[in-house]
C-alpha cells in the first residue's frame, strides 16, 4: 500500500512513524514517501547551537502530562535526554503598571494550587479578589455545551479584573491570539466540563486536584509540567528522521526540498487512488495521502477534489510571531534585575509590543556558558503582527527598550537571533470545533485522504505527535477494511 504524506513537520514526521508501527503490527505491507518543501525536517522546531548556547527558534519545551510527547521521546531512546524545568527558581512574573510582580502560585497552568497566595497577590484589587471569591456562586450558563470565547467566559466566571491580569496573558503565550475570538471549546474544554459537571471553576480544579492525589496514576510524576531535550528539540526531530532512515527505502522514502503543486483524484469508488503532483514534473500515486500542513495549504491542494473542504479550512486563520533571543555576560548585569525565575508575561492592558519573555539560562540547565545569561523574548500575535516584520535593527532596538524598561538591562547583547514565523500558529476561533466536524464529514468521502497537524486539535507538540498516531491508525484501517489486504 502507497502512502504519501506531504508535511516534514513534527505532525507529518509522527504520522510516518506511527504509520509503519501501526502497519507492522497489523502486518500491512506499506510503502510511504514523505515530502517537504524546506530543505530541512522539523517545521517550526529549530535549534541553534551557537558556541555553547542553545537557541530554540520555535518552540522551546512540552507538556510533561500530556503523555505523547514523553511517550514517543522514550520510543526514540531519549528518555535521558529528557529534562525539566529549574525546580530552585520557578517563579514567573506578570507585568503590572510597569513592574514585575510574582505570579500566584499554580497559575501559570491555570491550576492555582494554594488560595491564599491568590488572594494576598497585589496584582488584584479588593474588588477583584472579592469576585474572584465569588465565583462558586456563579450560576453556570443556561445554554451548557454552546461555545463562547475565552474572555466572554473567564470575565463571567471571575471577572474583568481577573481575566485582564492573570488569565489572558497566559493564553495569549498559548495561541498569539486575540481572547475575543478564541474558541473556548477548542482551547480550553476541561473548564467548560467543570462548570457543567461542578457549577464552578474552583470546585471543578479542587475536584480534579483531589483525584490525583488519590489515584497518583501520573507516570510522569517526576518530570515537571514542562520538559525539553538537553541539546534542544531538534534532538526529537533527529532521532525520529534517524529511526525512519534506518527502515530503509523499500518502506520509507524521506525527501526535502519537494515542492507539492496539485492533488487530484484518479479512481473514484470504495478505493480511490489519488495523484501527488510535484514540482519537478513527477507524480506520486498513492493509495492513501495525509496532509501535514498548515490548513492554508492543505486548502490550496484539495480545491481540485472538494471545494466544500477548502472552503472550511481557509475559515482556520492563522498569525505571525517571532522570537527574539539575547545573551548578555553575568558581569554586565551587576545591577539588572536578579533573574531568578523562569522570566515574564505582559497582559495586552499594558500596550506593549512585547508579549512575554522566558529567561533561558535560569528556566533550563546547559542553555549558556555560565558566565552569560540567555534571554529569549516573544513578539507578533493577532493585531500585532506589523512588528515581525520589522528589519533586524529595529527588532533588536524594540527588545532592548522593553528590556531596558523592565529589567534595567542596559548592556550590549554579546549575541542576538531573531526567527520571524509567518503565518505559524493557527486560531481556534469560536465555533472551531463544529467547522472540523464538517470537514471530517466531507472527508469521509475520500477514503485514505486525510489532514492533520496543529490547525485541528491542538497546537502543543504532544498534541500534534498524538493527531499524527490517529491519523497513522486511520490509514492502516482503511486498508484493513477496504479489502485491498489479503489477511
Amino acid at each position: 500500500m502507497k502512502v504519501t504524506i506531504i508535511g516534514g513537520g513534527i505532525a507529518g514526521l509522527a504520522t510516518a512513524y506511527s504509520l509503519l508501527k501501526h502497519a507492522d503490527s497489523a502486518n500491512i505491507p506499506v510503502s510511504c514517501t514523505l515530502v517537504e518543501s524546506a530543505q530541512h525536517f522539523g517545521g517550526k522546531i529549530l535549534t541553534e547551537l551557537i558556541d555553547d548556547f542553545v537557541i530554540e527558534g520555535g518552540p522551546d519545551s512540552f507538556l510533561s502530562y500530556k503523555p505523547w510527547g514523553v511517550g514517543l521521546c522514550r520510543e526514540l531512546g531519549l528518555g535521558d535526554r529528557l529534562m525539566g524545568t529549574n525546580t530552585k527558581h520557578h517563579r514567573t512574573y506578570v507585568l503590572y503598571n510597569g513592574s514585575l510582580r510574582e505570579f500566584p502560585e499554580g497559575m501559570v497552568t491555570l491550576s492555582p494550587s494554594q488560595s491564599l497566595p491568590l488572594l494576598m497577590s497585589p496584582l488584584l484589587s479588593w474588588a477583584g479578589k472579592f469576585r474572584l471569591v465569588m465565583e462558586p456562586f456563579i450560576a453556570k450558563a443556561a445554554t451548557g455545551g454552546t461555545d463562547e470565547s475565552l474572555a466572554s467566559f473567564f470575565q463571567r466566571r471571575f471577572g474583568v479584573e481577573v481575566f485582564e491580569r492573570l488569565i489572558e496573558p497566559l493564553m495569549t503565550g498559548i495561541y498569539a491570539g486575540d481572547a475575543e475570538q478564541l474558541s473556548l471549546k477548542a482551547t480550553f474544554p476541561r473548564f467548560l466540563d467543570f462548570e457543567q459537571q461542578y457549577g464552578s471553576i474552583i470546585k471543578g480544579m479542587l475536584a480534579s486536584r483531589r483525584q490525583r492525589m488519590k489515584t497518583k496514576l501520573d507516570t510522569n510524576a517526576r518530570l515537571t509540567t514542562f520538559v525539553t531535550l538537553r541539546g534542544g528539540l531538534a534532538e526529537m526531530v533527529r532521532a525520529l528522521v534517524a529511526s525512519l532512515e534506518r527502515i530503509g527505502k523499500e518502506k520509507m522514502l524521506l525527501r526535502t526540498g519537494v515542492k507539492v503543486t496539485g492533488l487530484t483524484k484518479l479512481v473514484s469508488g470504495k478505493n480511490p487512488k489519488y495523484e501527488v503532483k510535484l514540482r519537478s514534473g513527477e507524480s506520486l500515486i498513492s493509495d492513501a495521502v495525509v496532509l501535514a500542513t498548515p490548513a492554508f495549504t492543505a486548502a490550496d491542494l484539495l480545491m481540485a477534489i472538494d471545494k466544500g473542504i477548502t472552503d472550511q479550512l481557509r475559515y482556520i486563520p492563522y498569525t505571525s510571531t517571532a522570537t527574539v533571543s539575547l545573551a548578555y555576560p553575568v558581569a554586565s548585569l551587576s545591577h539588572a534585575h536578579s533573574l531568578n525565575g523562569f522570566g515574564f508575561v505582559i497582559p495586552r492592558v499594558e500596550n506593549r509590543l512585547l508579549v512575554a519573555s522566558t529567561w533561558t539560562s535560569t528556566k533550563w540547565a546547559h542553555r549558556s556558558p555560565s558566565d552569560h545569561v540567555l534571554i529569549r523574548c516573544y513578539l507578533g500575535g493577532v493585531g500585532r503582527e506589523d512588528v515581525v516584520f520589522r528589519d533586524d535593527q529595529d527588532i533588536v532596538h524594540l527588545v532592548r527598550k522593553e528590556l531596558r524598561d523592565i529589567l534595567d538591562i542596559t548592556a550590549d547583547p554579546a549575541l542576538s537571533r531573531i526567527y520571524r514565523w509567518k503565518n505559524a500558529i493557527p486560531q481556534y476561533l469560536v465555533g472551531h470545533l463544529d467547522r472540523l466536524v464538517e470537514i471530517e464529514k466531507r472527508l469521509i468521502q475520500y477514503p485514505g485522504l486525510c489532514v492533520t497537524g496543529s490547525a485541528y486539535r491542538g497546537v502543543g507538540l504532544p498534541d500534534c505527535i498524538h493527531e499524527g498516531d490517529l491519523t497513522a491508525k486511520k490509514i492502516v484501517d482503511y486498508f484493513l477494511d477496504s479489502g485491498l489486504v489479503k489477511q
